[in-house]
């Protein structure tokens, strides 16, 4: 309840903020965080969309927008900006894991499999473990095993893309008709994201979509987070 207090307050402040500077397109991308993380996924969008409006230089740097796509199931429009904003950020794992997330709802796993792109510096070791696990190169077991190596930040990330791993495996087996595997898959996929949120609170963009992810999905609330 605290949380959600806080954030409808920052949404308030933006608001005014909005009004004050109608033509300020950072003010719309904060609005569309803070309505991202209150579950407001279409107004997120159309806070980014109209940053977007104002200032067409944005388009590429925008990743927050990817992510409300995904929320939203428009996953061709999100790979699409996660394939834009790797133009100017090449190295980041993450937004090439949401590319294949994205990829996976619309194509399948194989497909998202095959499509995954190169990168190789990312200075972050859990997610250089995440992207070897998504390419088909290491276990869960060895991206926890780096996650915990990198402390309790470590731990919320391999714990977070452990489970969207498993969303879209369970996605993938629910399209081939495998009930008992999808019911695995889905399984893990809402454990690893609960232990994600509560045992792992960050004062992170990421920690606030794990919560969004959890309320989306219709999970039990474990926690006061």
């Amino acid at each position: 309840m605290a949380k959600q207090n806080f954030l409808e307050n920052e949404l308030n402040r933006w608001n005014q903020s909005i009004q004050a500077r109608p033509n300020d397109p950072q003010a719309y991308i904060r609005r569309g965080m803070v309505n991202f993380k209150l579950a407001k996924i279409d107004e997120s969008i159309a806070d980014f969309d109209r940053a977007e409006k104002i200032e067409p230089r944005l388009t590429p740097y925008l990743w927050q927008r990817g992510l409300s796509y995904y929320y939203a199931e428009r996953f061709e429009e999100g790979a699409k900006q996660f394939e834009l904003d790797l133009t100017v950020n090449a190295q980041d794992v993450e937004e090439t894991i949401w590319r294949y997330l994205c990829i996976a709802r619309l194509k399948g796993v194989a497909e998202a499999r095959n499509s995954l792109l190169v990168v190789r510096n990312d200075p972050r070791l859990v997610m250089r473990s995440v992207y070897e696990l998504y390419a088909g190169n290491c276990t869960t077991d060895d991206v926890l095993a780096t996650g915990e190596k990198e402390g309790k930040r470590g731990n919320f990330y391999s714990y977070l893309y452990l489970g969207l791993y498993y969303e879209a495996e369970s996605g993938e087996e629910q399209s081939a008709g495998s009930s008992s595997t999808r019911q695995s898959a889905a399984t893990l996929s809402r454990e690893y994201i609960l232990q994600a949120v509560n045992d792992y609170p960050l004062d992170d963009y990421m920690w606030h979509l794990a919560c969004v992810h959890r309320t989306l999905r219709g999970w039990s609330l474990n926690s006061d987070q």
